[in-house]
């Protein structure tokens, strides 16, 4: 019983997966929360620019 759950690994890849997306969320969150504000002028200006022209 011991010997097949060490030999299995479907368990583990899953784990790990999750923890991988879980880490993107994170730097994805991080990195919007940081640079949102910039972001958001940059549209705002874009738009300003398009309505004029």
């Amino acid at each position: 019983m011991v010997k097949r759950l060490i030999k299995e690994t479907d368990g583990q890849t899953l784990l790990e997966y999750g923890l991988l997306v879980s880490l993107i969320a994170l730097v994805s969150i991080a990195i919007l929360t940081l640079l949102g504000e910039r972001i958001r002028n940059l549209f705002v200006t874009v738009n300003s620019s398009i309505t004029t022209a």
